[in-house]
């Protein structure tokens, strides 16, 4: 299953997670710990991962980011 852009909700120890193919058809939707999310990620190759900005997602992003990924921060507004 190749996933094109995966979508992460950062709350404060739970994440919604939905991903994207390349046709923009959901493939991928639920919920998991952080711990789970670095873990996942570790293991796939994943275009582009979007969230929403806060410290949290600029932590994970320097993270996902030395795994290589593409991460782009979101403003709140």
């Amino acid at each position: 299953m190749e996933i094109y852009t995966l979508d992460s909700n950062v709350g404060k120890s739970i994440f919604h997670r939905i991903g994207l193919n390349p046709a923009a058809e959901v493939v991928v939707r639920n919920k998991f710990s952080r711990r789970n999310l670095l873990r996942l990620t570790a293991n796939w190759q994943v275009w582009l991962i979007g969230m929403e900005a806060c410290p949290a997602a600029h932590f994970l992003g320097r993270i996902l980011r030395q795994q290589e990924h593409d991460v782009r921060l979101i403003p709140a507004q």
